[in-house]
Order: structure tokens, then sequence, then C-alpha cells
């Protein structure tokens, strides 16, 4: 692609603004935007808005839909770094392609790269290892300076494109930065890896590793403890090994209590005690462990609160740390789920769930709907669940969930539907009835089915968003497309509309004055 130099007088109409009347310009912009959206429009008519006259435009090009191989290989070569920064930022392209910018000569586009797709998607998929590894061990450098190689790293960790199976194939790595990474997987490796790390030549690797065995050791944690409340202290005692004084101060201490209560090194005669403790919330997280001996359980399982009741008898002994933490979940507030679909560090055993899915307690089939391995038998049996909630996790976690399934929790659920709307299972055909609709993301996504009949009492609805699903269905002929090309209020939508021939669009660019 033919690049142009960016600057105040490369698009015509900022070089002189009364050149075009203001309503022609507005119905350009629109134009532009609209074809920016067209997933009809062929390469050679999206690499014009790549031009500085497209605007707006371009930003909604290279960051808002998927693009042909052509058009994202000149996006990654562009010379603005604004183009590459957004098109880093695009959730719709592979990572593979993203990840072509990890060496790029601008801080700021290799830090989006690293901070992965915006918005986030509630499915974030990984970084290719090379890129993960090359962005973990870079040294500052390029030609822009506004973020260190090391502020970068971070951003990388906090952004979901790093999953755990990454660090895991990190522990033999020749670089000590990717080793030890891999012990922040402490608790499931190995003794013979963690010998390993622990005796790594490199100090950095040694002392991450060290780091973990510390927390096992109570004299060191109640040396470490911060006397005053913050988030150190809260940490310690909701995960570190604790002295036995530390332990009698806490039992004395409401607030702590509760961390105790939940603190996987916390003794038996402490969890005793902390059994019958007169707040039923520190009960319930004692009733969620997964090391209770089944006279505890007994007792909790006939606690005279019934949020206690419920959280041991859900799950008789034995069970799990994964299996409870998965229950957890489910128990732990709103049955409204938007929560990130990430790699567990930790996984209950495929039959548990299995189990889950046939078991009377809607808890363990919510827990089950949420497995994305889940054989098709069982999904097909969940997809039929007489609790709606479960047909509604089912439809927003499994790759198999029937599409009415998906629909219905798309309808049902606002929450969900970005994460519904990236998903090829979202019924996209058969619509209709839902045309009518009082919520207008719902008549938006019907708005856009391109079989039955054209939708042209929405072309005059309130919602903009529908009315430019609308005008873009592909049902419209040519001649009421023109039409709606020269009125505000469906012009973007129509210029998006995938039956607008190659040479419509190109005119609709050139009326824009983009240079071909």
């Amino acid at each position: 692609m033919k690049r142009h130099p960016a600057g105040p007088h490369s698009n015509p109409k900022a070089a002189n603004p009364k050149a075009v009347p203001d309503s022609t310009a507005a119905l350009e912009d629109l134009w532009l935007r609209g074809v920016a959206a067209n997933t009809g429009a062929p390469a050679d008519v999206l690499l014009r808005l790549l031009d500085p006259a497209g605007g707006e435009a371009r930003r909604i090009l290279c960051e808002q839909r998927s693009l042909p191989q052509e058009v994202m290989d000149a996006a990654i070569a562009h010379p603005d770094a604004g183009v590459r920064r957004s098109f880093a930022r695009n959730p719709h392209v592979p990572p593979a392609q993203r990840a072509r910018l990890v060496e790029d000569p601008h801080s700021l586009v290799r830090a989006q790269v690293a901070s992965g797709p915006h918005p986030r998607p509630r499915q974030p998929r990984p970084l290719p290892d090379d890129a993960l590894v090359f962005l973990l061990t870079a040294e500052d450098g390029g030609e822009s300076g506004h973020l260190t190689a090391n502020e970068i790293a971070w951003e990388l960790v906090s952004s979901y494109q790093m999953p755990p199976s990454f660090r895991y194939r990190m522990l033999g790595h020749e670089h000590p930065a990717l080793r030890a990474l891999a012990t922040d997987l402490w608790s499931g490796l190995t003794p013979e890896q963690r010998n390993a790390l622990l005796a790594d030549p490199h100090p950095d690797v040694r002392e991450r590793a060290e780091h973990h065995v510390r927390t096992a050791d109570p004299a060191t944690m109640e040396a470490e403890l911060p006397e005053r409340a913050c988030h150190a202290r809260w940490w310690i005692l909701n995960n570190h090994a604790l002295s036995d004084a530390v332990v009698e101060a806490c039992l004395a201490d409401p607030e702590s209590r509760l961390c105790l209560a939940g603190n996987p090194y916390t003794p038996r005669h402490a969890l005793v005690r902390l059994a019958r403790d007169v707040d039923p919330a520190v009960r319930v997280r004692v009733a969620a462990r997964a090391d209770l001996d089944p006279a505890l359980w007994a007792e909790l399982a006939e606690d005279p609160d019934a949020r206690v009741r419920t959280r041991a008898r859900v799950q008789p002994l034995p069970r799990t740390r994964a299996q409870c933490e998965a229950v957890d979940h489910e128990m732990g507030g709103p049955l409204e789920c938007c929560c990130l679909i990430l790699e567990r560090y930790e996984t209950p055993d495929p039959d548990w769930y299995r189990a889950c899915a046939m078991s009377e307690e809607v808890v363990l089939r919510l827990a089950a709907a949420r497995c994305p391995a889940l054989p098709a038998d069982l999904v097909r049996r969940l997809a039929r669940d007489p609790d709606e909630e479960v047909r509604h996790r089912l439809a927003s976690w499994h790759p198999l969930a029937p599409a009415a399934i998906v629909l219905a929790a798309f309808v049902a659920r606002p929450d969900q539907r970005p994460h519904l709307l990236a998903q090829s299972r979202l019924p996209r055909t058969g619509l209709a009835h839902l045309l009518g609709h009082e919520d207008p993301e719902v008549r938006a996504l019907a708005a856009a089915d391109p079989t039955g009949r054209a939708p042209v009492e929405l072309l005059t609805d309130p919602d903009e968003h529908v009315r430019r699903a609308a005008a873009a269905n592909p049902l419209f002929s040519r001649g009421t497309l023109e039409t709606l090309l020269q009125d505000p209020a469906t012009a973007e939508g129509a210029a998006a509309n995938p039956g607008l021939p190659d040479v419509r669009l190109h005119a609709l660019l050139d009326s824009a004055r983009l240079p071909r």
C-alpha cells in the first residue's frame, strides 16, 4: 500500500473546511464510517481508509472489526504509530497478527500488544509463546521511550494473555526471568520441579522459589506479618502458614477469624472453634473447605443457618480444593456470571463435572455448565435443565451449547451480550419474531437478519443502533439503499450494507475525497 505522510494538509477537507457544505461533509463522514464497518467491502476499498483523510473511519477500521490479510499487513506496516496502536487493541484479529507488533519501534504500540485487546474479551486469547517470551525478556530500546520494557512486561502479566500452561512450558527455559515465572505454579509443581527451582543457578529464580517455601514456615510468616490492617496482612492471614500465637490472636478478632476460616494451613483445633463461631459467614467458609473431617462436616451439615447447611451438604466428602472453589464460585453471590473465561491453574476431574451435571443440586449443575469440556450428551441434558440460570450459563460457556439457548441467553441477559455477539453460536437468522422486541439491542440483532424480509419499520426506530443495523441489511434493494445513503439517520448503516457493489463503495470514498 502506498504510504501517505500525515499532516494538516493531507485531508482536503481539513485544508479547506468551507470547500463542502456542512451537511454534505456530515454525510461523507457517515459514509466513511459505514464503509469501514462494511463486511462486504473488498481489501482495495478498505486500504483507502488507511489514508489520514479517513479520520475516525480509519480508527473504526483498525480497531473494531475483522480484516482481510492485506489490510492487516498494511496496518502493521503503517507509518502512523496511532494506526498500529489501534490495530494492536483490535479484539477481532487473531493474536498471531497482533503479535507481529511486539518489536514495534514505538513503546506505546508494544505496550498495547502487551495490554491486550480493548474492550477486553470475556474469553481472552493468549499471545503466541514467542511473542510472550519476547515481551517478558525485552530490553529498553526503540524510537519511543514513553514506557520501559519492565512496564510493558507488567502490562502483559495483568492482561490475561499469558495462560498457566505457558508458565509450565517455561520451567526449563534458558532465560531466568521465564523460569522464575514458573514458581507462581508452586502448589501444582512436583517435588522434583520445586527442587530444581530451589537449586536454580540464577539467584532471582532461587529467591522466588524460596519465597514459596517461606510461606509454609509459621515463624517466618509471624515475623513478616504487619501489625496494622493492610493488604499484606490480610494476604498472609488468608493464605500462609501461621504460628500458634498468630492463630490464637486471630481467634480473638472477628475480622481475622474470617481469614483463618479459609486459610489452608489453619490447624484442626482452630477449625473446630471456627465451625461454632457466632458469625455464620465464618461457619460458611469452614463448611467450604476441602480438608474437613467427617465429624466436622456432619456438624456443619446440621447447622442452624440454612446457608451453612447447604454449603456443607452440597459437597459430601471427599472433595478437592479445586472442586470446592468451583462450587464457591456459584454460591458466592448473584447468579449472573460475567467473569472472564480463563484457563485454570487447577481443574477438577472431568468425572466430577459429569456427576455435577446429573446432580439434583442446582449449584452443582451450574458448576458443570461452566465446564467447556463437558461431553455432548450432558450438554444436551443441561440445555433442557429446568433452571433457567443453568441454561444461560451453559450458553455462555460451552462451545456445543444449542443455538436456541444461546439466543435465549442473549435476550434475557444484557450483561452477557458483548460476549455472545462474538460467538458464532449466536443465531443470526430466523429472528423475525424479535423485530418488535422492547429492548433495542435485541431489535438491532433481529434487524441484521439477512433472511426473511427487509426490516423497513426499523429504519425509523428511535434507537440509532437499530436504524444502523436495519439500513445495513442486505435485503434492501439498490434503489432503497441510494435513498438511505442520503438520509443522515440511515447513511452510516447504508454505507455498511454488504449489498453495495465495489464500484459504489469506491464512489463513496471518491465523494469524500480519499486518495485511490
